[in-house]
């Protein structure tokens, strides 16, 4: 689940936020999502199924404000060890991913999770 502050504004239609994030040692990433469930960002989530990605988790819940929230975790295969993406396919992907994101005007920032936050 992302850290919300607030439901009462979004950063793009439908989205509350965005995370890129990768488990140590950060070279596979999962694209993290809150979003609207009543009003779900179609073009953004088509795009990332276009681009590979695949959705693995969602969960509703109600923000402590009242709005609620569809929390969507994604992730997409690659060819090295464990499915993980080789060095080509990682800037490839974030290159992708922040296309993606940047027609949308959500300027992403890529990062590596703690190993506390990435197992717990």
């Amino acid at each position: 689940m992302l850290f919300l502050k607030s439901t009462a504004s979004t950063r793009a239609p439908g989205i509350y936020e965005v995370d890129v994030a990768a488990k140590p040692p950060g070279k596979t990433f999962g694209v993290y999502l809150a979003t609207d469930p009543d009003n779900p960002p179609h073009s953004v989530l088509a795009a990332l199924a276009e681009l590979g990605f695949k959705g693995f988790y969602q969960k509703s819940y109600t923000h402590r404000d009242g709005g609620r929230v569809l929390d969507l975790h994604f992730e997409k295969d690659g060819t090295d060890l464990f499915k993980g993406w080789k060095a080509e396919e990682c800037s490839a992907n974030l290159a992708a991913i922040d296309t993606l994101f940047g027609h949308v005007g959500i300027a992403v920032a890529p990062r590596v999770m703690t190993m506390a936050e990435a197992y717990a």
